[in-house]
């Protein structure tokens, strides 16, 4: 999908929404999204928390740390 058809396409999203408070959630992360600067989420960040999201992330990585999915859901049902 290109730039103009995605833009087609979530006008169209968008004009079919009738639940105000959703058009305000979309309104409000897409402005938050479209104004924020490369980075800025990264840079708020203290070095503690930078090492621990790059330790998850290399965790992550490693098979024997991942859950199946199904089990991801049964474990978790209560809250789907």
């Amino acid at each position: 999908m290109n730039t103009i058809e995605l833009k087609q396409n979530f006008h169209l999203l968008i004009d079919s929404i009738e639940n105000e408070n959703l058009l305000i959630n979309f309104y409000e992360l897409i402005k938050k999204r479209a104004t924020a600067k490369e980075g800025q989420l990264w840079n708020n960040l203290s070095e503690q928390e930078k090492q621990e999201l790059i330790l998850s992330l290399n965790e992550s990585k490693n098979p024997d740390n991942l859950i199946d999915h199904e089990e991801m859901v049964i474990k978790h049902k209560k809250w789907l």
